[in-house]
């Protein structure tokens, strides 16, 4: 499903975010990206959604090489990767249903698919009684909860979580862990990137760590150790 092959990112001549990382993540994983500050693991969120490319190397997607991907079919390929963001990124001015609603706007979803859509992913995350609350009025788990929301209405089949829990407490944080495995069991193949040690240990899956730019381990039912 993810396929970085011998691929390095450098953002000046002094600073070298990623070197020459090999990893395969198979359809239907669900991987824990770990690493200190600085290690390289939002660069790799960056590089898997197109934002930046690679000075070297290959990025499969499925079996489609985005390396060089043009930037008309950029769209296409986020359609098919959800991400998810430490801060939420909602519309303060929207509700959780119209924030939810955007994302399929503006792709050019219909008013019909938007209506049959949304609600659907929303009992997923459990928030289909809360779809007129504005985000002020949320919780920060039940926002965490709508940006999950609106990061599956394309179905996708990949999840990306870039510090999902980082805002939240202990309890808040393990509803949203629940949440993406849950995600995980409808064959949505989910690559977390955490800080968060007790998280990673107690989901014993396959953790990737990073250190200074370059895969230090890469264990199958692993733990967080650096």
């Amino acid at each position: 499903m993810i396929k970085l092959v011998n691929v390095t990112k450098k953002f000046d001549s002094q600073t070298v975010a990623l070197k020459d990382i090999n990893f395969h993540i198979e359809p239907g994983e669900f991987v824990s990206i770990v690493g200190q500050s600085g290690s390289g693991k939002t660069t790799i969120i960056r590089l898997l959604i197109s934002e930046i490319k690679p000075d070297a190397g290959k990025i499969i997607i499925g079996g489609w090489d985005i390396t060089d991907i043009r930037r008309r079919q950029v769209p296409m390929l986020r359609r098919q990767i959800g991400v998810v963001f430490q801060d939420f990124k909602l519309l303060p001015q929207k509700t959780v249903f119209e924030n939810v609603a955007f994302a399929l706007q503006t792709s050019g979803g219909t008013r019909s698919r938007i209506q049959k859509i949304v609600p659907q992913v929303l009992k997923i995350v459990d928030l289909e009684n809360k779809l007129d609350r504005y985000p002020q009025e949320l919780s920060g788990g039940e926002r965490q909860r709508v940006a999950i929301a609106r990061s599956l209405v394309h179905r996708p089949k990949i999840l990306l979580a870039d510090e999902p829990t980082g805002n939240l407490d202990v309890i808040n944080s393990k509803d949203i862990i629940d949440l993406l495995i849950k995600i995980n069991e409808f064959s949505t193949t989910v690559v977390l990137v955490t800080h968060n040690k007790d998280i990673v240990n107690s989901l014993k899956r396959r953790v990737i760590t990073l250190e200074e730019g370059e895969v230090s381990q890469d264990q199958k039912v692993g733990k967080y150790v650096i």
